[in-house]
């Protein structure tokens, strides 16, 4: 009968490429978060229902579209994320907050744009540490026109693209 042998160094880069693979998924956890859309603020760009990618960063430019804390706003604007890996988590909360979806119009430093300017944030520079947000639908979007600054700390991170939408039966 013949023995099975294996060389050492063959089981040392199967660890190895299993234990990449491991951290690799551990990290991609730690930064990315699925997020699903719930309301009609982010029209007609992200829809009701509709899944994205949330890469946790701070570095942040106008224009791109974040995931931030909600300053206590009504259901119908709520975003519901849920941590890759953690399947069935559809509460709308992730570490005990409610979070939402708007696009960032100006960041600290930067002139509040004039669609914010009648609202709490009025004009002149962004605060340091602030962000000023703003939903693409404005009739159905609560934002930076009713609460003003958003802190820029909120932020979970910024949509890096759609996701296909699960298959019947899965959410």
């Amino acid at each position: 009968m013949n023995a099975l042998t294996v060389a050492p160094g063959l089981l040392i880069g199967t660890a190895g490429v299993l234990g990449a693979v491991g951290v690799a998924g551990w990290i991609a956890r730690r930064l990315l978060v699925v997020v699903t859309v719930r309301g009609a603020s982010m029209l007609p760009v992200f829809c009701d229902g509709e899944r994205v990618l949330v890469l946790r960063a701070q570095s942040l430019t106008a224009g791109q579209v974040v995931v931030i804390a909600a300053p206590a706003l009504r259901e119908r604007t709520a975003a519901q994320p849920r941590q890759l890996g953690i399947r069935g988590l559809r509460t709308g909360a992730l570490d005990g907050r409610r979070w939402v979806i708007k696009r960032v119009a100006a960041l600290p430093g930067d002139q509040v744009p004039p669609a914010a300017r009648s609202g709490p944030a009025g004009s002149g520079p962004v605060p340091p540490g602030r962000l000023v947000l703003l939903g693409d639908n404005p009739a159905a979007s609560l934002d930076s026109r009713q609460y003003g600054y958003f802190p820029a700390g909120q932020v979970l991170g910024r949509v890096v693209r759609r996701l296909p939408s699960p298959p019947r039966g899965i959410r």
